[in-house]
């Protein structure tokens, strides 16, 4: 299932599903069986998604996604984590920077908390921060959790993943740097949005891309139309069972929480370095693309 948020023709945010390029109304395409918002779809899952495996595949209804404004597919989710998981960032983003990789990254997969009321989607505009001249897109996955659970373990966190979907981390380097340097952040680096979507993929729909605890699924990223970014989530150091873990640990997930990957090696300017590309600029635009699941597009201003 691929399921998101959009805009229906009175101006109001509904859930759909998008099916042979056409997305359909959840609750108006069900007669109200299903629900009109995407959290309490995940929340209660396990009963709405075997009604909609009744509605999929009639071909009737629906609007074809040229007709429709999409948002994010999960405008509101409880939180977001962000990990920082593939080795290749670290060492690439270290290098830059003067410093190696911290031996604690090789024992515990760490994560911050971004801001979950800064969430963006597909074609929406991101605007530059006040004060912020080093703008940077960060390539990423995101999982998101189907339902409620504490001290879950990595062999058993599976079981609690609803569906996957793209992430871009946007980062004001700038700011980012400075305030880290303080012991804390980041923060104002990194609250001003966070873009997701087109949709969200439910875990079975990458079965086949499967190997092992990880996915082989390609990623890249556009500037302006140019590639900059490729890699493979396969390549991935921390899977998401050990982030699972570790962010539940004595504490408690709840449906639609969102788990990010961290940035795929080489899957930010900050990597890249100036002799590739400069620092965003309004009017940029920046296409995420991750096998399976979709291109997400955002423009500067």
């Amino acid at each position: 299932m691929k399921l998101t948020t959009f805009f229906n023709n009175k101006g109001e945010k509904r859930a759909g599903w998008v099916e042979n390029n056409r997305i359909y109304d959840c609750y108006e395409t069900s007669n109200g069986d299903l629900p009109d918002n995407v959290l309490e779809f995940i929340k209660n899952h396990e009963r709405y998604l075997p009604k909609w495996q009744q509605l999929k595949g009639n071909g009737a209804g629906g609007f074809e996604l040229n007709q429709v404004t999409l948002t994010a597919p999960l405008p509101n989710p409880p939180s977001v984590r962000d990990f920082i998981a593939f080795e290749e960032h670290m060492v690439n983003a270290g290098k830059r920077v003067g410093l190696p990789v911290a031996p604690e990254w090789y024992e515990i997969p760490v994560f911050y908390f971004s801001n979950h009321l800064a969430i963006r989607g597909h074609n929406e505009e991101i605007e530059r921060p006040p004060f912020c001249h080093w703008l940077d897109y960060e390539l990423e996955i995101a999982c998101v959790i189907g339902k409620e659970g504490k001290n879950i373990q990595a062999d058993e966190a599976e079981d609690y993943i609803f569906g996957y979907t793209i992430l871009n981390d946007w980062s004001a380097r700038d700011l980012q740097s400075k305030e880290m340097k303080v012991g804390l952040g980041p923060a104002k680096g990194k609250d001003f949005a966070n873009s997701i979507g087109p949709y969200i993929v439910t875990k079975d729909e990458l079965e086949s891309y499967r190997m092992g605890e990880r996915y082989d699924l390609n990623m890249t990223a556009k500037v302006n139309g140019k590639i900059l970014s490729e890699g493979n989530f396969k390549n991935v150091y921390y899977t998401f069972g050990q982030m699972i873990e570790r962010a539940a640990q004595g504490v408690t997930l709840y449906p639609g929480d969102i788990i990010g990957s961290g940035t795929v090696g080489k899957g930010c300017l900050l990597e890249l370095g100036p002799d590739v590309q400069r620092w965003l600029e309004p009017g940029d635009t920046v296409e995420l693309e991750i096998d399976a699941i979709g291109k997400l597009t955002n423009r500067v201003i």
